[in-house]
């Protein structure tokens, strides 16, 4: 017996003996590849940032600096060139006129008047609500539809609370509709609608007003103002859409697209009209024209302002962003902004249309059958289109 033990044993030795010094042979051979892998950097892995030329980027980047907690602790002069003690602390919010960009910019003296107003007051982000509707998201909403618009459109909000923006249940779910408006001052040669939209508010309550100059270049802060407001008063919404008060919307066709998504895919939501590789037209004749002095460098992804979806969860996270995201004059370009900075792109559908359709289908009810957005549209073509989709005559098939 003492034989096969014996060799049982020698084997087992032999194994264990080849075993470590394949061990050691391979530690070794890694050894080797390590040393020979090393690389040591050229350059330094974060250098100190260039301020930039352009307002809007220096502004941005002093941003990022205050919101950066390893660059705001360390000690040195990195900071100091972008900025003193003295602006950080008003660069947040602050109402006050900055005359000082009149220096800052190059070209400001040659600049439109609606560049120098935006610039002067690109700080101010906080402007008192004048009619409010408090109690409106009160049961919680599964769409909000947030409209742009100002106050002598009166017949655009009416043909959309008569057609796609009428507010109640619809297709078994709870729509919630307001219209977001600022002040159409006398200074733009408004007429004083102020008596008419009182009472306009009173009798449907629907309308959503603060006390700012409503123009094109403040549409940026419709958007803050609006997302605020929804932070402390609908945050229990599930889903946002958000256009100009000049589109048709298949409210239909959206409700059953959001009810067909996974949870992970509503939690992160933003679908719309999707512009990439754009950047600012340097064309003085262009209503979207943005001086060299402003702005360089490319957008990111942003979905066309004229109406897009997103989930109330990102809203909230969109809110915390536009406090570290500069104002920019372009409310959809600044959304891309803020959603690039929360690490988001938004989705591009093709069920959205803020540049129409061919002429030839305008008139064809089943050519929005399956639109979620199509721009523009008249009051009158909101309500015919409307009628038509609600039609029990109407078959696509």
């Amino acid at each position: 017996m003492q034989g096969p033990r014996r060799k049982t044993k020698v084997l087992g030795t032999v194994l264990m003996v080849f075993f470590v010094i394949m061990v050691l042979s391979h530690h070794g051979d890694r050894g080797k590849n390590l040393n020979s892998k090393i690389r040591i950097p050229s350059k330094k892995f974060w250098g100190k940032m260039v301020p930039s030329e352009a307002y809007w980027n220096h502004q941005q980047q002093i941003l990022d600096h205050l919101r950066n907690p390893i660059l705001n602790s360390s000690n040195g002069t990195w900071g100091e060139k972008f900025n003193n003690s003295e602006n950080d602390t008003v660069i947040l919010n602050s109402c006050d006129p900055d005359h000082r960009v009149s220096t800052q910019v190059k070209d400001y003296n040659s600049l439109p008047t609606r560049f120098k107003d935006f610039l002067t007051y690109i700080r101010c982000r906080t402007y008192p609500m004048v009619v409010d509707q408090p109690q409106i998201c009160n049961d919680d909403p599964f769409l909000l539809l947030a409209i742009k618009s100002l106050a002598p459109h009166f017949d655009r909000r009416q043909a959309i609370r008569e057609s796609w923006g009428r507010a109640g249940r619809m297709a078994n779910k709870t729509v919630v509709t307001v219209f977001l408006l600022g002040n159409a001052t006398a200074v733009d040669h408004f007429p004083d609608l102020s008596e008419m939209l009182s009472y306009e508010s009173s009798k449907h309550k629907d309308i959503l007003q603060w006390d700012y100059r409503d123009s094109f270049f403040n549409l940026t802060i419709k958007e803050v103002l609006f997302l605020k407001w929804f932070n402390k008063s609908c945050s229990g919404a599930q889903f946002i859409f958000k256009g100009d008060d000049d589109v048709f919307v298949n409210t239909l066709h959206i409700l059953d697209f959001l009810k067909g998504l996974s949870p992970a895919k509503a939690k992160d939501l933003f679908v719309g009209d999707v512009i990439t590789n754009a950047g600012p037209h340097r064309d003085k004749k262009v209503k979207y024209f943005i001086p060299e002095s402003i702005f360089v460098g490319t957008y990111p992804p942003y979905a066309g302002g004229g109406g897009y979806l997103y989930s109330g969860h990102l809203a909230l996270r969109l809110h915390a962003a536009t406090q570290q995201v500069t104002l920019y004059p372009i409310d959809d370009v600044y959304t891309g902004m803020c959603l690039r900075k929360l690490g988001l792109a938004p989705e591009k559908h093709k069920g959205f249309r803020t540049f129409d359709i061919e002429e030839k289908y305008r008139n064809n009810p089943c050519a929005y059958k399956s639109l979620m957005l199509v721009h523009p549209r008249t009051p009158q073509d909101m309500i015919k289109i409307w009628s038509w989709l609600n039609s029990p005559d109407l078959n696509c098939h």
